[in-house]
């Protein structure tokens, strides 16, 4: 290839190899524009791994075994968006008043969830508030009104 004229961007055929500093600005710039590139890759890989620590850190935290906690209150924030009218209706998730299911059931898919359908809350949840819960859906009846 010939190069006319200052207005060309790479060096002819064969000077690259042959030691010729015509190359050697090319080289240098394309260096820069790799290592600009590791920057930017290293700022997205800190980016991404800050918001998953964010999101990690917005999952439900275990509550001390010993607390009190409101069941029907707890219910209707985790548990509502699928079992709706407090696990009285099917939602997106099933209607839990009446279910034919036994307890044993119940308490391990409300600590085990169900892939691709409901989370897994056996790190949220003691085993006795899992067994509150369990008592919550049992003694679940329509509503009056």
């Amino acid at each position: 290839m010939i190069c006319p004229g200052s207005g060309c961007k790479s060096a002819p055929r064969g000077f690259e190899r042959a030691g010729v500093g015509y190359a050697k600005k090319a080289d240098r710039d394309v260096m820069e524009l790799r290592l600009d590139n590791r920057a930017l890759l290293l700022a997205v890989l800190i980016a991404a791994l800050a918001y998953s620590g964010f999101a990690t850190a917005q999952s439900a935290a275990p509550a001390p075994d010993d607390t009190q906690f409101n069941v029907e209150q707890l219910f209707a924030t985790m548990c509502g968006f699928c079992h709706s009218s407090g696990g009285r209706a099917a939602g997106r998730g099933p209607q839990l008043m009446n279910t034919q299911r036994d307890d044993d059931f119940l308490r391990n898919r409300i600590k085990n969830g169900k892939e691709g359908a409901m989370p897994a809350f056996g790190e949220s949840f003691s085993d006795a508030q899992i067994d509150e819960i369990v008592k919550y859906i049992r003694a679940l009846k329509p509503r009056e009104g």
